[in-house]
């Protein structure tokens, strides 16, 4: 019987469940988009990746001393020698010299074509027959002026075979004739520029040498062969087996899509969040609006667990369709997150098992957890309700829920204080957890917070509107938990919003007063590849009029102190003045063999002044360098600088990334002679300190932007929620609102009232919401002040358009329950029970 109890009213309240479970369709929209997406990506990367030491058996390479790869310029080449010594090994078969390094291809419209910096890489390499890649037309490259790219680097290039085009490596740009195009299938968006291998050698390692050596097996097992192979090879080479390099090519992808994968499963989470509180709301009041209905199943014999299955019943169904169709909305969520990711995401979505099992978990089990308590409350409603007019469930006291929701609150903020403080091995979790404790808590004092707030809110409009506005604010009023509920849901997406507002406009302040602080010279020139600033054109910025001094930097890893470190290379004394040291003991005068470090890293390693600091370089050499000066730290140049001939006598290929300009005046006319002399090299950009700021405002903006438009998910939900909480409440307020028709309210007015009472809970939201976000943007920028935010920006005019905003979702979330509240019939509306 209980049964078709729960699918009558399933059926009676289709509207109502329906509102309820956009709330789950949204939630596990992001979650199954995500898992979609994520495992469609890792399909792609095996794939890409199966051609990675494909028929490779073992790979003999230099033995790596730091962690990194640098494009195969960093580490110790391997010697010729070595393959021919490798000829002579019994069951190795068909040994290949591989040269890999940075190359990329101008297009027909002077623009290097692929993504330089922060994206998918520009792959140089030599030709060999029978590698990876087969090609798609033309024939192999032969000789110094030829070249083959893969087929979309050419189609988005505009190049075919036959044309010259301008190719960029380590060295001078030199012009070369594509002979042929490559079938790379999906690069997942890197590019590939091939050459012979003399020609590889010279322009991406040094001739005789080879980035590494590929064989394969004439009959012995991928074990034995390393074994046979290791005993030919010299110092500091090291053989692998194929199994090994493949894995080790799929490692670093995989860590980087499970970092992906949890990054937005955690802003599908906060959409769950946000969507619990909206179930919880719409139960509640679906309870309550049926006492009388509930209390006549308990007169005729119904059980207390029976009245609760009811409502649970009807949470599952709402729970299973809900899931369906967030299923299907994530497919469709994952397919968008693919054009997102440009060339990267061309290969289709994978479906597996797993996105489905979890949106079936999730959107069930939260629908039935939210809708729990409320099922709870219905079966303690007494048979006796059901013979009066006029019934509700008792409002319970508000004491223990004030103590919980303080501790809570509490607990939270503590456990957000330790996390930032560096407690723990992972300071995200205490960092998350106390997030979440925050928002319950603040969710669990918003009735007592609603009514003080809501009374400030209120009052304007009851002062100008008159009798619609004095409504819309009793009403507000009247049910402070109902208020509080659905005002929560919008304050979680608005305070993690405004979290991340304060944090670009933070970053962004911070790294305007870092280039003013901290920038000393008057321009850079910097590579937006891997190529660096070559020799060529080196010359020609020294050259150009009005440049007094320029020195060249580099940047590498080496291990000091057996761990990896990063370190900056270059003129000390320039580098010093470049970026403003501030000198807190010696010199940056300390010769070819020294080291400066900043105060931070002197302390925590206990040297000082003319301490010699043993260090060992990507190459495996070891040098005893003297520690010449301590200075203040800097974000600009690192806790490291190593002089420029150390670095150099450890470099394989020296690639200078960044080129320190003096000028005898930096104006206008010396920024146009220095563009003029690097126009030549597309890959070169002439940076001042506006330029500067401008790129660092482009990525903060870009980060918060995306961040933005994934939390927008919750306030969507939100938004639903406000919808659903109205349209229950016209339908609870039927009677009342007969009756306000009655004595002479209008439908305009009785709309406008509606209408204001939904903006003011909107706007009770998002004061709260900003609130927060404000407090934990502030906690953030101060536990990372050493990072490089030292500087606390509220961005007030961003603050004030999310309130506008959030006054927009008050007024069109109330359109369609202020529609149908002014289409009632006033008689039938009076008359209702």
């Amino acid at each position: 019987m209980m049964g078709r109890v729960t699918l009558r009213n399933l059926a009676a309240h289709k509207i109502r469940l329906v509102l309820t479970a956009v709330a789950v369709i949204l939630g596990v929209a992001f979650v199954a988009g995500t898992l979609i997406f994520t495992d469609s990506m890792n399909k792609q990367f095996d794939e890409l990746f199966s051609r990675v030491g494909k028929n490779v058996a073992v790979d003999v390479r230099a033995e790596k001393v730091v962690g990194g790869d640098d494009d195969g310029m960093a580490a110790r080449p391997v010697p010729a020698s070595v393959l021919k010594a490798l000829q002579g090994v019994e069951g190795v078969r068909d040994p290949k010299g591989n040269v890999n390094g940075y190359a990329a291809v101008v297009g027909k419209d002077g623009k290097v074509v692929g993504t330089a910096q922060n994206g998918p890489p520009q792959i140089g390499a030599n030709w060999t027959a029978g590698g990876s890649y087969d090609l798609a037309s033309g024939r192999a490259p032969q000789g110094p002026g030829e070249v083959v790219i893969d087929a979309k680097t050419a189609e988005k290039g505009e190049l075919a075979v036959g044309d010259v085009a301008q190719v960029l490596t380590a060295g001078p740009p030199a012009r070369m004739t594509v002979v042929g195009l490559v079938d790379t299938g999906n690069l997942m968006g890197a590019t590939l520029t091939a050459f012979d291998t003399p020609t590889a050698q010279k322009l991406m390692l040094k001739p005789g040498y080879f980035s590494d050596i590929q064989m394969g097996s004439a009959g012995p097992s991928e074990q034995e062969l390393r074994d046979r192979v290791a005993k030919v090879l010299p110092q500091g080479v090291e053989a692998v087996t194929g199994e090994k390099l493949r894995e080790e090519s799929k490692s670093d992808v995989a860590q980087m899509m499970n970092f992906f994968r949890t990054f937005l499963l955690v802003f599908a989470l906060i959409s769950i969040f946000v969507g619990a509180f909206i179930i919880f709301n719409t139960f509640s009041m679906l309870v309550a609006q049926r006492t009388r209905e509930l209390a006549l199943l308990r007169a005729i014999g119904a059980a207390r667990g029976q009245v609760t299955r009811a409502v649970i019943g009807e949470a599952v169904a709402v729970g299973a369709v809900g899931s369906t169709l967030g299923l299907a909305a994530g497919a469709g969520l994952a397919s968008l997150l693919q054009t997102q990711m440009g060339d990267a995401g061309q290969g289709g979505l994978t479906f597996t098992a797993t996105p489905v099992i979890w949106s079936y978990t999730v959107g069930i089990v939260v629908t039935v957890v939210s809708a729990y308590f409320p099922a709870r409350r219905a079966a303690k409603t007494p048979p006796v309700a059901a013979m009066r007019d006029d019934v509700a469930l008792p409002q319970r006291s508000l004491r223990i829920r004030v103590a919980l929701g303080s501790l809570v609150t509490l607990a939270g903020a503590g456990l957000i204080a330790a996390g930032l403080a560096g407690t723990g091995d992972n300071p995200a979790i205490p960092v998350g957890a106390g997030a979440f404790g925050v928002f319950v808590g603040v969710a669990m004092l918003g009735p007592v917070i609603s009514v003080p707030v809501m009374k400030v809110l209120g009052a304007p409009f009851a002062r100008l509107l008159g009798s619609p506005g004095r409504l819309a604010r009793q009403n507000a009023l009247r049910n402070p938990r109902r208020t509080a509920a659905t005002a929560a849901a919008l304050m979680i997406g608005l305070a993690l919003i405004t979290t991340v507002n304060v944090l670009g406009a933070t970053m962004r302040a911070s790294v305007d007063e870092r280039v003013d602080s901290q920038f000393g010279a008057d321009y850079l020139v910097q590579s937006q590849g891997a190529g660096g600033v070559n020799a060529e054109a080196q010359q020609k910025i020294k050259d150009t009029p009005g440049v007094v001094a320029v020195s060249p930097t580099y940047d590498a890893k080496a291990q000091i102190e057996g761990k990896d470190a990063f370190y900056v290379a270059g003129d000390l004394p320039a580098l010093a003045k470049a970026a403003r040291l501030k000198l807190v003991s010696g010199s940056a005068a300390g010769g070819p063999a020294s080291i400066m470090v900043d105060e931070g890293t002197a302390k925590n390693r206990g040297w000082k002044v003319g301490t010699p600091v043993p260090v060992r370089f990507a190459d495996g050499g070891v040098e005893r360098l003297t520690l010449s000066g301590v200075y203040a730290k800097s974000n600009l140049v690192g806790p490291r600088l190593i002089s420029a001939q150390a670095h150099l006598r450890h470099a394989v290929r020296p690639t200078v990334g960044i080129m320190v300009v003096d000028t005898v005046a930096a104006n206008a006319a010396t920024k146009a002679a220095l563009d003029s002399a690097v126009k030549a090299y597309p890959n070169l950009e002439v940076a001042d300190q506006a330029t500067l700021k401008d790129d660092a405002r482009k990525q903060v903006d870009g980060f918060v932007t995306f961040l933005t438009i994934l939390l927008v998910m919750s306030v969507i939900i939100a938004a639903v929620g406000v919808v659903n909480t109205l349209a229950l409440s016209v339908i609870e307020r039927t009677r009342e609102i007969g009756l306000l028709r009655a004595i002479g309210l209008s439908r305009r007015q009785l709309r406008r009232m509606i209408r204001l009472e939904s903006i003011m809970i909107a706007l009770f939201g998002a004061v709260l919401g900003m609130g927060i976000g404000v407090a934990f943007g502030a906690a953030l920028q101060n536990a990372l002040a050493d990072q490089g935010l030292g500087v606390l920006s509220v961005p007030y005019g961003t603050l004030l358009v999310y309130l506008v905003v959030a006054a927009v979702i008050g007024v069109l979330a109330a359109l369609w329950p202020a529609w149908r509240a002014g289409r009632m019939d006033v008689l039938k509306a009076i008359s209702t029970g």
